[in-house]
């Protein structure tokens, strides 16, 4: 049963002004406890936020009020939590935050009914090995992309599956997509559309520099590695487009399924389908 509602918002949003204070009236008569995170308590002019990472350990249920980055971010605050998130796109396209603003009140109807449609999206794990130890650990719903630096130089670097060498790349850069990230930056580069819940990772090569090198789809049970060659310029790791790390020449990056699962609320009435239709264009002549 959900008591407690967490609000995570999109920072520097005027529409929160508007937005948020009908809502806290509209959850706090259903006696259901609210806190709300400090890009939130600014928009309204209130003094009672609490940091976000501190907020899954709050609630029952979080509702997210931006756009997919906000989501992204949200994503990996979770931790090991299991909290049903229900996104509310306030950004721009919007491809997983799927409901619109009209929609908030019976998309939270919905919710705290008991019985919304729920998508349980896998995450991956990204881990960067040096000198034998992991020295960062990091999840991601979308991607974790290694890719070069300023200076327009191609990257030398080696692929491991379960141990075992699978090839190595001259490219600009390697991108890890989840299911969910497989319509984000590796579908730019030119990888494949994966249903939400397919178990598999796309590895998809940044402008390689070999015709033969093509998007991978593997098992997520497969433990990847990536090993940068020495000698070249430094490289950097990227989670879900937000957290970059640099990395050095003798790194090794891991890449695993994560042991949790993000459970969206999605729209009863739209289908998977229909968003790519809608949201890409998919299909479309």
């Amino acid at each position: 049963m959900i008591r407690r509602v967490g609000i995570i918002a999109k920072p520097r949003k005027q529409e929160l002004a508007a937005i948020v204070p009908p809502l806290l009236a509209w959850l706090r008569a259903l006696k259901l406890e609210v806190c709300y995170d400090c890009e939130t308590a600014e928009a309204i002019g209130a003094s009672d936020a609490v940091p976000r990472e501190e907020i899954p350990a709050r609630v029952d249920l979080i509702v997210v009020l931006g756009g997919d980055g906000t989501l992204l971010h949200t994503a990996r605050l979770l931790g090991d939590r299991i909290i049903p998130v229900l996104p509310i796109n306030l950004g721009g396209l919007g491809f997983l935050t799927s409901f619109p603003l009209s929609e908030l009140y019976p998309a939270l109807e919905l919710a705290l009914s008991g019985t919304p449609r729920t998508s349980e999206r896998n995450l991956l794990q990204a881990e960067v090995v040096r000198r034998g130890q992991v020295i960062e650990r990091h999840t991601a719903l979308n991607d974790a992309v290694v890719n070069k630096a300023a200076l327009a130089r191609i990257l030398d670097f080696d692929l491991h599956l379960d141990g075992d060498y699978a090839c190595s790349y001259k490219a600009d850069g390697i991108i890890f997509s989840t299911p969910t990230g497989s319509t984000a930056y590796s579908l730019s580069a030119g990888g494949p559309i994966l249903y939400p819940v397919v178990e598999a990772f796309v590895i998809t090569p940044i402008c390689p520099h070999a015709l033969t090198n093509r998007a991978l789809v593997i098992p997520d049970t497969v433990k990847i590695e990536l090993i940068l060659h020495e000698g070249q310029e430094p490289a950097y790791l990227t989670i879900d487009g937000q957290v970059g790390l640099k990395l050095d020449h003798d790194d090794r990056v891991a890449v695993t399924k994560a042991k949790k699962k993000l459970q969206l609320i999605r729209p009863s009435e739209r289908t998977y389908f229909q968003i790519l239709r809608d949201k890409l264009k998919w299909g479309a002549r």
